[in-house]
């Protein structure tokens, strides 16, 4: 969703949110909404089952502490309530979802709605994106329109929670009201979310200045991606939808899930929770789209080559010695343990054994063997890292959890294709001095190979070709070179679930985010964006590609 800048009325009824005053309401019964926040600073919440899980797991360890005086849990392990969020662990102290895989962190919250209102009967509102599927609007947002809805109002702006939408509910579309470009929407019944005890005022649906709300008070449009880190999450709600005919899919966090295996949730105990905090979650999406072609001068194609293992490194691979090399290569075992320092994986005290001993066994890494990462000197349990390492793409690298700093050459999962290279001489808004550069991406469907969710399964891909743009200049041209880098290391796309038509086994993109539009930047993945550029290089970075893979 593009954001508005001001309030508007109901077509059908009062000016403003329609029924009660907007803002919180006195009621006692209230239900408690997890909702991680994406790029944009949309927060999107999980579905019901998911959330009770996540109460229940708080409350059992509220129990137990005041029984046995014992510290409270510090992370919850997602995989338990829904397989499809095996990798992703919610750290409560820093309010952060932790992709156990990748490393990758974003941002969650709880928040607290009436009992009565959508979140209470498990009603969701939802906008069709151009796939064909359906997007949840904000939880905020749904109880919005179940609201006016209820009290017979015809139409609604949704000004007031900062989008340029207009919804219908005769016509069940909604209306960009600057570009009248409409998409259908619909009502959905879900599991009801859990109920909770209310220690404040409840959420209602427009975002204030109280605590609950803070995090989410932004009413301008954000015009820049931002790194996923602890120290920089995005302080808006806006959401943004796509005005044309583009395709929304998501490439991280919980929509996306390339690794369709058991989480690690072997830990024996996940100690230390601060219940009062609001909590975090979040996932990034990406754009495709087909634009009109270009006076291409300079063509080129770039094929993804995977070549057959031979019969030896088919061996190599399945010997059970081979994760544990790849540990032991880039972790010094220390002989004596920092007394006071977590593991960050299993969440124990490194002087304690490691957390997953009970599921990940290994002959030659004892259970209280510690080690730190030789460059960028982090410690963990070495048993930890090879259950990590195990649950992941098993390429030969390392990710540090902590810092991200990787170990080895990056590969990915992405299927066979090819990435054509063109450019013309038309400008992209904001670099009126240089002509564009024209990246084409062709992906066609096939079946899943060892390294994919559902080896042997058929996989589908969506969208394809999709065609992405970049400024030929000269910081254009060091991005597109580090993308070839990173198509040949098969890191652009992969196969998972698309988080917007919820389809499995599907080509999705992977964490490096690509501007699919030219002339319009209201969807967050056009131009102008003074700050892409400088984006999507830290992003490759992430991945292992900077500039000293060049020269390679």
């Amino acid at each position: 969703m593009a954001a508005a800048q001001g309030a508007g009325s109901s077509s059908a009824g009062p000016s403003g949110p329609p029924g009660s005053a907007p803002g919180h309401s006195s009621s006692s019964t209230a239900v408690a909404v997890w909702e991680w926040q994406d790029e944009f600073g949309r927060w999107r919440p999980y579905r019901g089952n998911v959330c009770s899980y996540i109460e229940q797991v708080i409350q059992a360890s509220q129990q137990k502490g005041r029984r046995s005086g014992s510290g409270l849990l510090n992370s919850i392990p997602l995989g338990h309530a829904d397989p499809a969020l095996a990798p992703y662990v919610i750290d409560i102290p820093s309010l952060t979802q932790f992709r156990q895989d990748t490393g990758t962190m974003r941002a969650v919250r709880r928040h607290v709605f009436p009992g009565d209102s959508a979140a209470g009967q498990g009603i969701v509102w939802e906008w069709q994106n151009d796939e064909g599927g359906w997007s949840p609007y904000e939880m905020n947002v749904c109880v919005f329109l179940e609201q006016a809805r209820a009290t017979n109002h015809q139409r609604v702006d949704l000004g007031p929670l900062g989008y340029n939408y207009e919804v219908d509910f005769v016509a069940q579309v909604q209306t960009n009201k600057s570009t009248r470009f409409r998409r259908s929407v619909q009502r959905r019944l879900d599991a009801p979310y859990p109920v909770t005890t209310a220690t404040t005022p409840l959420h209602t649906g427009v975002g204030c200045s109280c605590q609950q709300c803070w995090p989410n008070s932004g009413t301008g449009p954000i015009t820049t991606r931002y790194r996923h880190s602890m120290t920089n999450f995005p302080n808006s709600s806006t959401t943004h939808q796509v005005p044309g005919r583009t395709a929304s899919v998501s490439s991280s966090n919980v929509g996306f899930v390339p690794y369709n295996k058991p989480a690690l949730t072997g830990a024996r105990s996940t100690p230390r929770l601060n219940a009062q905090n609001t909590l975090v979650l979040a996932q990034t999406g990406s754009l495709s789209a087909a634009l009109a072609a270009s006076n291409g001068v300079s063509v080129q194609a770039l094929p993804v080559k995977m070549s057959k293992p031979s019969r030896v490194s088919q061996a190599l691979a399945a010997t059970p010695t081979e994760p544990e090399s790849v540990v032991k290569k880039y972790l010094e075992e220390l002989k004596g343990a920092p007394a006071d320092e977590d593991c960050m994986i299993c969440m124990e005290k490194l002087s304690s054994p490691s957390g997953y001993s009970d599921s990940c066994q290994s002959s030659t890494i004892r259970p209280e063997a510690v080690g730190r990462l030789r460059n960028c000197q982090h410690s963990f349990h070495m048993l930890c890292m090879l259950a990590m390492y195990s649950n992941g793409n098993k390429d030969g690298s390392l990710q540090c959890p902590s810092c991200k700093t990787i170990y080895g050459e990056k590969t990915g999962t992405q299927p066979k294709g090819k990435m054509e290279v063109s450019t013309f001489p038309q400008s992209l808004p904001g670099h009126k001095d240089c002509g564009t550069i024209r990246i084409v991406y062709h992906i066609s469907r096939g079946i899943q190979g060892p390294e994919h969710p559902n080896p042997g399964m058929p996989y589908t891909a969506r969208g394809f070709p999709r065609y992405c743009y970049l400024p030929d200049n000269e910081k254009g041209r060091k991005v597109l070179e580090l993308l070839k880098v990173a198509w040949k290391r098969r890191l652009i796309f992969t196969v998972g679930t698309s988080n917007t038509t919820g389809e499995s086994n599907t080509v999705v993109w992977n964490e490096i985010h690509h501007k699919t539009e030219m002339d319009s930047n209201l969807s967050g993945h056009g131009y102008p964006d003074p700050n892409y550029l400088d984006n999507v290089l830290a992003e490759l970075a992430a991945q292992g590609v900077t500039e000293d893979c060049l020269g390679q």
